[in-house]
């Protein structure tokens, strides 16, 4: 039998101000999108709704992406770490998922790192 949502929640180790950081990723791509936050209920609504909710720590609010600009985020899992400290969220994304209006929060500053050597073949 699966675990009850409020099991599935009590897995999670969240920080000292009650908040999990959740990756946002492309589903079947595997792109990276977005990081945002999740206090409970924020995860809770987002593993029963099917759409995803981050908790604003700007604003001190909820908000379900998507519910103004229509760059909604359906989702299709999510998984826990192995430490317990951040969830993975697979989604159907909608439009652009940063809010500048781009495919990826990640596609704006390059920080050039040094690239590793190649493996052997």
């Amino acid at each position: 039998m699966s675990d009850t949502v409020d099991e599935r929640i009590a897995r999670v180790t969240f920080n000292g101000d009650g908040l999990v950081a959740a990756i946002i990723q492309q589903w079947d791509s595997r792109e990276v999108l977005m990081l945002g936050w999740m206090d409970a209920e924020a995860l809770r609504r987002t593993l029963t709704e099917g759409r995803v909710t981050f908790w604003s720590r700007s604003r001190q609010e909820y908000w379900r992406k998507g519910d103004t600009s229509g760059h909604i985020q359906l989702v299709r899992g999510a998984r826990l770490d192995c430490d317990g400290d951040a969830v993975l969220v697979e989604v159907e994304q909608v439009g652009p998922a940063c809010h500048t209006g781009t495919r990826t929060c990640f596609d704006a500053d390059d920080l050039e790192a040094a690239r590793g050597p190649e493996l052997p073949a």
